[in-house]
């Protein structure tokens, strides 16, 4: 009896430990750093609720509804139809999300779900404005895997250089662990994604004469007008004066003239997801704007 008495008082007190432990570690994190992790949240919950819903026809809210906190279902979420060995890839990143969604919110407090448009019409702009022309047939990013790995080379390389950008910025040891291991991950993932096209890059895009190797280059430039701030994109064939010590003209992974990435601030970043080229205008991806306090700072102001 005294024993039983004595276990459960000893676990209640280590769980109260614990509990007050993460509260102390949590609120030691500068407000600066705070705002830094919880501005990719926007990207992870791109990211999350293209692949999950690719691959399950599902996404947070059936997968880790307390994670979406109620925010609005993202417009156009459909099941794409891919080849064995792409969906086994985009089901891994999918679940990959959900952990990056779940310890960004284990850190910092986060926000719901921002209005997503994930919609077939929504990657099609995106194509349309690479090739400053729209493609006819519209460009259907859910049709196959070729047209899907093209829809995905979209989105994690843009997140990958916001977190290179954010995290000589971070102060805490706590954010900048954090960060550095969401970057790895990200990374990760673009250069499977990256590799995978890299393998077709010269093979056509069906129903158009436009290889894969184009379709990158061209989305690669628009990301770079779009950001206003120089090259920090590269497609998967480059002059060889830019590739790798100046040797090769072969881009599967992209990098400066050191091979090291390239970084993104915040605002590029907005610039890059609404698509506007301007972080105070959204829209593509974030029809009402993205959320946390950075982004929500533009949506509040007027350009000077």
């Amino acid at each position: 009896m005294w024993l039983n008495i004595s276990l459960i008082v000893f676990l209640l007190s280590s769980h109260i430990t614990i509990t007050y432990s993460s509260s102390i570690n949590n609120n030691k994190i500068p407000k600066s750093d705070v705002d830094l992790l919880e501005f990719p949240l926007n990207l992870e919950f791109l990211e999350a609720e293209f692949f999950c819903n690719s691959v399950y026809g599902y996404g947070l809210d059936v997968l880790e509804p307390e994670l979406a906190e109620g925010g609005p279902p993202p417009i156009g979420a459909q099941l794409a139809l891919l080849d064995n060995l792409t969906r086994d890839i985009i089901i891994q990143f999918c679940l990959q999300e959900v952990g990056h969604i779940r310890a960004i919110k284990s850190t910092v407090r986060g926000f719901p779900r921002p209005l997503l448009n994930i919609s077939k019409e929504a990657f099609a702009q995106v194509i349309n404005s690479a090739f400053d022309k729209p493609l006819y047939p519209p460009f259907d990013a859910y049709a196959n895997s070729i047209n899907y790995l093209l829809a995905s080379y979209v989105i994690p390389y843009v997140g990958l250089t916001g977190y290179v950008g954010a995290i000589p910025e971070l102060q805490d040891y706590v954010s900048k662990k954090l960060a550095a291991s969401l970057l790895g991950i990200e990374s990760g993932q673009d250069a499977v994604i990256r590799t995978l096209l890299y393998e077709i890059k010269e093979k056509k895009v069906l129903p158009y004469t436009i290889t894969v190797e184009e379709f990158t280059n061209r989305i690669s430039i628009l990301r770079n007008e779009l950001g206003k701030n120089g090259t920090k994109d590269e497609g998967l064939e480059i002059p060889i004066y830019l590739g790798a010590e100046g040797k090769v003209s072969g881009n599967v992974v992209a990098g400066d003239n050191n091979s090291l990435s390239y970084s993104r601030t915040p605002e590029e970043v907005l610039r890059i997801g609404y698509g506007s080229g301007d972080e105070h205008v959204p829209g593509q991806f974030f029809p009402k704007g993205a959320d946390g306090c950075i982004a929500r700072s533009y949506l509040h102001t007027t350009p000077t």
